[in-house]
């Protein structure tokens, strides 16, 4: 896995003026788009890597469509991708962001200034999170030319899904930054939910070709409900029963929407109880 490089030159942290919460978020998203573009690793790890997955992951799903009838690969694809450029652009390009900050003392400064606490997060997060809802607009748009899929069954839980998937990721990746101690080690301490939500969280293996009492412990996960979200939202179905309509997608949704947003808000009040503003000394 590449990590993030910290860039040499950093822009002085934005001090914006007291232009209320919009102004605010929008020069911390500027700054933290600059040093994003400047740094080439960075932009390789959002942009290029995610997508060289799409072969690979198609083939996977293939093999496993021989053995689960019914299975709708081509939606599988869409939405599994989507959610792999949300782990690595949002999580683990954020996780980075965040610790290079800290190590640069920019977020100590900017404790400094107006902006609160959740803006300053928020604020570093903006690029990231645009770059990723762009991706995963060309990615649903070529799946329904390319593939031909169908429109999606329910856009507004896809959007539930993508915002609250966007929500924990942030939230993670910040609470993941406390626990890292510089840029390089970035790849290592993100490893495990990396691995656990594209092996548990239904992207590379389907939660219906797993033993059912593995599904039930994957289901639990904390990105699990975000992201199948997005396939329940696109084929009416989450692959526990069959696929059905806008009205019928919002019972199965329900469980899903709650799991979700308990989890956002468990990792936002953990986020809040051991971030670190500075570096360790």
């Amino acid at each position: 896995m590449t990590t993030t490089a910290t860039t040499t030159a950093t822009p002085a942290a934005p001090r914006p003026a007291n232009t209320g919460t919009a102004g605010r978020l929008l020069a911390l998203g500027r700054a933290e788009g600059t040093l994003l573009r400047r740094n080439r690793t960075a932009l390789f790890t959002a942009v290029a890597l995610p997508l060289l997955l799409v072969g690979g992951l198609r083939g996977m799903l293939r093999q496993q469509a021989e053995g689960t009838p019914g299975l709708d690969v081509d939606a599988a694809t869409v939405t599994g991708v989507a959610a792999i450029v949300l782990l690595f652009v949002v999580y683990y390009n954020l996780t980075s962001s965040y610790v290079a900050r800290r190590g640069e003392l920019v977020l100590k400064r900017l404790r400094t200034g107006e902006a609160r606490d959740l803006e300053i997060l928020t604020g570093t997060a903006v690029p990231s999170v645009l770059l990723a809802l762009l991706q995963c607009a060309v990615l649903g748009v070529a799946g329904a030319v390319l593939l031909d899929l169908p429109a999606p069954v329910n856009p507004l839980l896809m959007a539930a899904g993508l915002a609250l998937a966007v929500a924990l990721l942030t939230g993670l990746a910040a609470l993941t930054s406390a626990f890292t101690r510089t840029v390089e080690s970035a790849g290592i301490t993100t490893l495990p939910l990396m691995l656990g939500a594209q092996f548990g969280s239904g992207l590379l293996f389907p939660l219906e070709v797993m033993p059912e009492r593995l599904a039930d412990v994957c289901r639990a996960l904390p990105t699990t409900p975000a992201f199948q979200l997005l396939r329940l939202g696109w084929s009416g179905t989450d692959g526990s029963r069959p696929a059905t309509d806008f009205l019928g997608t919002w019972a199965p949704a329900a469980p899903l929407l709650g799991l979700a947003v308990l989890w956002t808000a468990a990792t936002w009040w953990a986020t809040r109880r051991w971030f670190r503003w500075e570096p360790r000394r």
